[in-house]
């Protein structure tokens, strides 16, 4: 009998470590060490800041904005009209980073609307204002982090962990920024 038990268990066990991340867990704490040491630094970049400071000098109408998200969601594949936030100055910056961390599937700066202002693939939609990643992390101006749970991200095609910083210039905070991170790929650089 004591080896039926000691089998089942094993069995369990095995079966529970080959187990994939599955949509809807909670982060790993590894997540909120990322984002209070290496991810936070990127919220100050300078680069960063430059488009984000150039987007918000803009001061597009909420309505403006929303239409472009319509449009966007409407476009199939990768339009010119978006391209252009993944071939600026920010963008291929934001690309660098991508490549030398190995675990970033995707990074998105945001305006203080919600806006994209620069990518580094195009996301599912344009504006991100009304989704906890800019809400908790712009934060009304008062920056914050947000760590999501882990979901099925559609346009990195992956389970991810998104994590959320606030952009500051000096104090204040005027965007933000998130990181898709596969976590399969972030436990292997570790």
């Amino acid at each position: 009998m004591k080896k039926n038990v000691w089998g089942i268990i094993l069995c369990v066990v095995l079966w529970a470590v080959g187990l994939p991340v599955m949509a809807g867990e909670k982060a790993p704490p590894s997540m909120e060490n990322l984002a209070n040491t290496q991810l936070t630094n990127y919220g100050t970049d300078p680069i960063i800041i430059e488009a984000v400071r150039a987007q918000n000098a803009q001061g597009k109408p909420l309505k403006q904005i929303r239409k472009l998200d319509e449009k966007w969601k409407r476009t199939p594949g990768v339009a010119d009209f978006m391209k252009t936030l993944i071939t600026s100055k920010c963008g291929k910056h934001l690309g660098k980073i991508q490549r030398n961390a190995g675990y970033f599937a995707e990074i998105f700066v945001m305006d203080n609307q919600g806006a994209n202002v620069a990518m580094t693939f195009k996301t599912s939609d344009y504006w991100q204002g009304d989704e906890d990643k800019f809400i908790r992390s712009y934060n009304d101006g008062m920056g914050g982090i947000h760590i999501s749970d882990v979901e099925f991200d559609d346009s990195a095609q992956a389970y991810l962990v998104q994590v959320s910083i606030p952009v500051k210039d000096g104090e204040k905070v005027i965007g933000a920024i998130t990181f898709g991170i596969d976590l399969d790929a972030f436990e292997k650089k570790k």
